[in-house]
């Protein structure tokens, strides 16, 4: 028997479970990459890796029929000299572009930096970022983007917050967060469907399984209750204050994974906590990334202790993780080599500092109410044109889509514009100017995209992308 489960008007097909596979991208990036990011021309900027970096990126392009296992590396430009980070904050904004801010490592050296850098999609430039005035440390950071369409960052290393106002390539930072609990190291920032972002403490000796939300119209923290089991590392063997992930799932759930073998899972319309299931024995998920399946799933991947090496995989359906095979490294990998984003076919984009670049492609199909709609589009569209327009419905998605924490985001709550053209070749344009948030449900959003003037003419289908799930496709003419 299958059965539904219903939630804010989102339906979960409950199917007997059936494991994904991976996939190698079958031509390796130039050096080995993490810190994988989508970007809203359908190309996805990773990070070279190890302690040769340059501030290189390198950018992963699909191919003509949209694939990702057999698309190409291209260049993703230079950092701005002398800023090479490792683990650090960063987000896709609303004009498109990427910002980055921090570093626990820059050129493999512990310094928790300060610096910054924006790249443009565009021009595929990188420039220079300021601090918020008088943050000596962002280092491995925490950050979103908010509702308002504002980037909030964290100080890796106290309770500072600030909100940034972007205009073109100056930043105004404003300073946020009052209240907070406990300093932000080692914890990370899961966005609601309300507006407001959830955080689960790692630093609170007073209190071991204390949750937190900020609201975003006050701009100010309280507690979100107990987690009912300790998420975070404080065992006198590493003592390491290392949290999980935390994925929102459409049925209105977050599940959050820990560091000391314990789970949980916050309901958003109760307010409230429990224990979740065990990955089992001392599998943990200390410094670990997590991914949203399109059928409501969740990826993990987990270690057996922390940063031990032998590195286990999981789908989380709700009610259990469900074992899965781990891509070709895992037996040397720790959980946080890993790095996960969710590309537009709805496959899990997986890098873990070496040249081995997988791709896991889940069996499940999409939740029922989770797909993008289009309500408005110009029938007639030139090719090379600039700011065109789509409205529709749910095109941040129902979560953020991926997860790691303080150390990495990469989030892709945001509409990509996917057609089909005249000869069959996928045509992805740039997206900007797009409302923000999740699971925003008949709201009405929109955003403006760049049709590229190497598309072919003639008659197309056009689609909203978010989070792996497309809209129906409408018929168009590009001329």
């Amino acid at each position: 028997m299958i059965a539904l489960l219903v939630c804010s008007g989102v339906a979960i097909t409950q199917e007997p479970f059936t494991a994904g596979h991976w996939t190698r991208v079958a031509v390796n990036p130039p050096t080995g990459v993490s810190h994988i990011q989508l970007l809203t021309d359908g190309s996805v900027l990773a990070l070279n890796s190890g302690c040769h970096l340059t501030g290189n990126w390198f950018r992963l392009v699909p191919d003509s029929t949209g694939s990702y296992i057999h698309g190409k590396w291209v260049s993703g430009g230079t950092l701005p000299a002398g800023y090479n980070p490792l683990y650090f904050a960063s987000a896709v904004l609303p004009s498109g572009n990427l910002i980055l801010m921090g570093g626990e490592y820059d050129g493999c050296n512990a310094v928790w930096s300060t610096k910054g850098a924006f790249y443009s999609v565009r021009t595929n430039h990188w420039s220079v970022v300021t601090a918020p005035l008088g943050w000596t440390t962002i280092g491995d950071a925490q950050s979103v983007v908010l509702p308002t369409g504002k980037f909030m960052l964290a100080n890796c290393c106290t309770k500072d917050e600030a909100i940034a106002s972007i205009s073109g390539t100056t930043v105004t930072w404003t300073p946020t967060g009052a209240g907070k609990a406990d300093i932000n190291d080692e914890e990370g920032w899961t966005l609601l469907p309300s507006g407001n972002v959830l955080t689960v403490d790692a630093n609170n000796t007073a209190n071991l399984k204390n949750s937190e939300k900020y609201t975003t119209s006050t701009g100010t923290w309280a507690s979100a209750g107990s987690t009912m089991v300790q998420l975070d590392d404080t065992s006198t063997a590493t003592n390491s204050h290392e949290l999980g992930p935390m994925v929102l799932r459409p049925n209105g759930t977050v599940i959050a994974a820990g560091a000391t073998t314990n789970n949980a899972v916050y309901n958003i319309a109760t307010h409230t906590w429990s224990a979740a299931p065990k990955f089992g024995g001392n599998l943990d998920a200390a410094d670990a990334p997590a991914a949203l399946l399109p059928d409501g799933n969740v990826l993990f991947d987990t270690s057996p202790g922390i940063f031990t090496t032998g590195t286990k995989f999981f789908e989380w359906d709700g009610a259990a993780f469900n074992p899965v095979p781990g891509p070709p490294n895992a037996s040397a990998d720790s959980s946080y080599y890993g790095s996960m984003v969710v590309l537009p076919t709805g496959q899990i984009l997986f890098t873990d500092f070496s040249s081995d670049v997988e791709v896991y492609t889940p069996s499940g199909s999409p939740c029922t109410g989770c797909a993008p709609f289009i309500t408005s589009v110009a029938s007639s569209l030139s090719h090379g044109s600039f700011n065109n327009v789509v409205t529709g419905h749910r095109f941040n998605g129902m979560s953020e889509g991926a997860s790691y924490g303080d150390d990495s985001q990469s989030a892709t709550n945001f509409p990509l514009v996917r057609i089909k053209d005249a000869l069959g070749k996928v045509v992805y344009c740039r997206t900007h100017g797009f409302s923000v948030g999740v699971a925003t449900g008949t709201k009405s959003v929109s955003t403006q995209f760049d049709i590229p003037s190497t598309i072919s003419l003639g008659p197309a289908t056009l689609k909203v992308v978010a989070n792996g799930i497309a809209s129906p496709g409408v018929a168009i003419t590009i001329n």
